[in-house]
């Protein structure tokens, strides 16, 4: 081609103009070997080398009269952060090696903006703009607080005054530490009972099967905190999951219920069972029918010679687990029991989910519904003699004091509720978790109450001021739930939790 219309190798057929880098008609020669030359010198400044010998610098005089960058505010919006100052060329070229990338952006933008947008770049993420804005160090003396911890209060209620206590300062706070971790079951652990006269544990779950601890065993210090602790037996005969388990003082029995509708009576084999022996037929002494829905609770007297039982059927049943005089044996040796009395509720309160005896009174019954009423009954009678409404929320379990005339229950509202078992009136309520409260358990002296939540917390309460002594995270959600059983040691210094998580743990 002629002078006019030539053009320089590497870029045949494509136009740029000189002002705002487009394409568009051809430049003169003079001008464009000009923004050749200048390109050539801004990429080997880039790259930190001289420019090469066959392209010399432009003269000054060509630099102001074609070149010059105007005084007035370009037309063209520059990519630049507000506010940002330049990197100096100093940091550039110390950190070469690591923004090669960077640079080669950098040389691409030069062809379509002008101006340092690369460094603005940079200064964006030395800066920290990708992350949130850290919070500004209060003043020396002064303690730190976050803005989460700030809103984390917001929206609780009554519960955003609830003060927890760590610390054993009197002599008459308890407080519970992590002592073992019992993994055996494949499924939720629904309910546990300690046995009263042995350093014993029986867990019931949905899998269908009851197994028995000896906590004595691993009490011992130990080198390796690898080895588990593995059950004496295990119990199987449930059709599908198990739901409650009660053992009875004085009598040697346990007693457990599921959705199977049915309640198994087992005798309790020795503790140094071998835990690899097969299932011995025998365990079983008994069944219990009458419910014909599943069974949510199951509780003893004081003196392990009744049981009560509340089920989905609506009814609340009084039971002779021994069966009389044992004479009413059934197949494989098994005895069936007695059914003593039927408590129907139903039509007026709803679907019992707890039940509990008043130590103080053997005579009554307290059992708490899905309708959220908490009914007292006499069991000479067989009637319900007070009524307590609960705000609404289901009951989830029922408790009564071992001394003094008070039920306590745990509610969905996530409160605990006592109630006067004379008159039936509230005395105390506190919101006590961030979740449903599931269970409670009282220790033998009656001074503290162990709580179990949704949040997958155990909460410590003492009784007589009604505060929280300390919490504990015990458990994993799963499904939406969490801890789902407590239980204390009617004589030893042993308290124990199950959860949805399959686990059973217990603390000293």
């Amino acid at each position: 081609m002629d002078g006019d219309g030539a053009y320089e190798p590497g870029f045949v057929g494509i136009r740029f103009c000189q002002e705002c880098g487009n394409s568009g008609s051809p430049p003169s020669p003079g001008s464009e070997s000009l923004l050749l030359r200048r390109i050539e010198e801004q990429i080997q400044r880039n790259a930190g080398k001289e420019p090469r010998a066959g392209l010399s610098p432009s003269p000054p005089e060509d630099d102001s009269d074609e070149e010059e960058e105007p005084e007035s505010p370009s037309p063209t919006p520059r990519r630049r952060g507000k506010g940002v100052p330049k990197v100096p060329e100093e940091e550039e070229e110390d950190d070469e090696d690591e923004e090669d990338s960077e640079d080669a952006l950098g040389e691409f933008d030069f062809l379509g903006t002008p101006g340092d947008s690369r460094e603005s770049h940079r200064c964006h993420l030395r800066d920290g703009d990708l992350g949130p804005p850290r919070p500004p160090r209060p003043p020396e003396g002064c303690p730190a607080v976050s803005p989460a911890g700030a809103l984390a209060l917001h929206g609780l209620g009554d519960l955003a005054e609830l003060t927890v206590t760590n610390d054993n300062d009197g002599g008459d706070v308890r407080s519970l530490s992590p002592r073992l971790t019992l993994r055996s079951h494949f499924d939720a652990v629904r309910a546990l009972a300690f046995v009263p006269g042995h350093a014993a544990l029986v867990t019931a779950s949905e899998d269908a099967t009851l197994k028995l601890w000896d906590l004595q065993r691993p009490l011992g210090p130990r080198k390796s905190a690898a080895l588990d602790v593995e059950p004496v037996y295990a119990f199987r005969g449930h059709r599908g999951p198990v739901l409650a388990v009660a053992g009875g003082a004085g009598s040697g029995l346990c007693c457990s219920a599921g959705v199977d509708a049915r309640i198994r009576c087992w005798r309790l084999p020795g503790l140094d069972s071998d835990p690899y022996d097969g299932y011995d037929p025998r365990v079983l002494r008994g069944f219990l029918d009458g419910h014909s829905d599943a069974v949510w609770a199951l509780a003893f007297d004081v003196t392990g010679r009744h049981l009560a039982s509340c089920s989905a059927d609506g009814t609340v049943r009084l039971w002779d687990p021994r069966g009389g005089d044992g004479s009413a044996a059934g197949r494989g040796g098994t005895v069936a029991g007695t059914c003593l009395s039927v408590l129907d509720g139903h039509q007026d309160h709803g679907v019992p989910t707890s039940v509990a005896f008043v130590p103080s009174q053997p005579a009554q019954l307290v059992a708490g519904f899905r309708s959220g009423a908490t009914v007292l009954y006499d069991l000479e009678a067989t009637k319900a003699t007070l009524v307590s409404p609960n705000g609404g929320a289901q009951v989830n379990q029922v408790l009564a004091h071992p001394s003094q005339p008070l039920a306590i229950t745990a509610s969905d509202d996530r409160a605990i509720r006592y109630l006067d078992t004379r008159t039936g009136a509230l005395v105390h309520s506190v919101v006590a978790h961030l979740d449903a409260v599931t269970c409670l358990a009282l220790d033998p002296s009656g001074a503290f109450l162990l709580s179990g939540s949704h949040d997958c917390s155990l909460r410590l309460w003492h009784l007589s001021d009604r505060t929280c002594v300390q919490e504990l995270p015990a458990h994993r959600r799963k499904h939406h739930e969490a801890v789902l059983a407590v239980a204390f040691h009617p004589r030893r210094a042993l308290s124990a939790s199950a959860g949805a998580d399959a686990l059973a743990k217990v603390f000293v």
